[in-house]
C-alpha cells in the first residue's frame, strides 16, 4: 500500500452572474467540503464585481472569489469533482463561450506545480490577465509567485494597469455556514 499524498494548498476561483451568486458560492463550497475535494478550507476571499471578460459583453456583471484550501486530489481528479459540482449545481454545458453562468469553478493554482495537459493547465492559463481573479487571489495570499515564472502575482496585477476589470469589492463576509 502507497503512503498518503502531502495535502496540497491550492487557489479555486468563483464565479457567476446569474442567479444568486453569493449563495451559490457557499453551495458550491459546502459540496467541495462534503465530496472531499478540499478537507480543509484555510481562507476564503471578499466578493468583487466585474464587467464580463471576452467577447460576450451583453450580459449582467460577474460577481468572484477565491478559496484557499488543502487537499488531498490529485490536479486531475480534482478539477474533474470541481466540474461535477458545476453540474450538480445547475451549471448547463456552455453553448457560447465566456457567456452567462451560474457557477463557474476555477482551479487557478495547484501548490508549485505546473501542469500543460489537454484537459488541464495549471496555473490557470488566463490568471494573469484576469484581475478579478488576482484581486481577490492576492487580497488572501499576497505574496504569491507565479510557479512557472517566479514573478510576483502582484507584478501581473501592476501590468494590467488600466485593462483592470474589476469594479468593486462589494463585500468582505461570507454567509455564517461557511466561516
Amino acid at each position: 500500500m502507497m503512503p498518503p499524498m502531502d495535502a496540497i494548498e491550492v487557489h479555486i476561483g468563483l464565479g457567476a452572474n446569474v442567479g444568486e451568486p453569493v449563495m451559490q458560492f457557499s453551495q458550491a463550497l459546502d459540496e467541495m467540503l462534503r465530496r472531499g475535494l478540499l478537507f480543509r478550507p484555510i481562507q476564503k476571499s471578499s466578493f468583487y464585481r466585474s464587467a464580463p471578460w471576452g467577447p460576450v459583453a451583453d450580459q449582467p456583471h460577474f460577481i468572484n472569489a477565491v478559496v484557499r484550501g488543502k487537499t488531498l486530489l490529485p490536479p486531475h481528479d480534482l478539477l474533474a469533482g470541481l466540474k461535477a459540482v458545476e453540474r450538480d449545481l445547475g451549471r448547463a454545458e456552455q453553448t457560447i463561450r465566456w457567456g452567462p453562468r451560474l457557477i463557474d469553478l476555477d482551479l487557478l493554482l495547484y501548490g508549485k506545480v505546473v501542469l500543460n495537459t489537454p484537459g488541464l493547465t495549471v496555473p490557470h492559463p488566463s490568471l494573469t490577465d484576469r484581475a478579478f481573479a488576482l484581486l481577490p487571489l492576492l487580497e488572501i495570499s499576497p505574496d504569491l509567485e507565479h510557479p512557472q515564472t517566479g514573478l510576483s502575482l502582484g507584478h501581473y496585477l501592476g501590468l494590467l494597469g488600466d485593462e483592470i476589470d474589476v469594479t468593486e469589492r462589494i463585500a468582505d463576509t461570507w454567509p455564517q455556514d461557511i466561516r
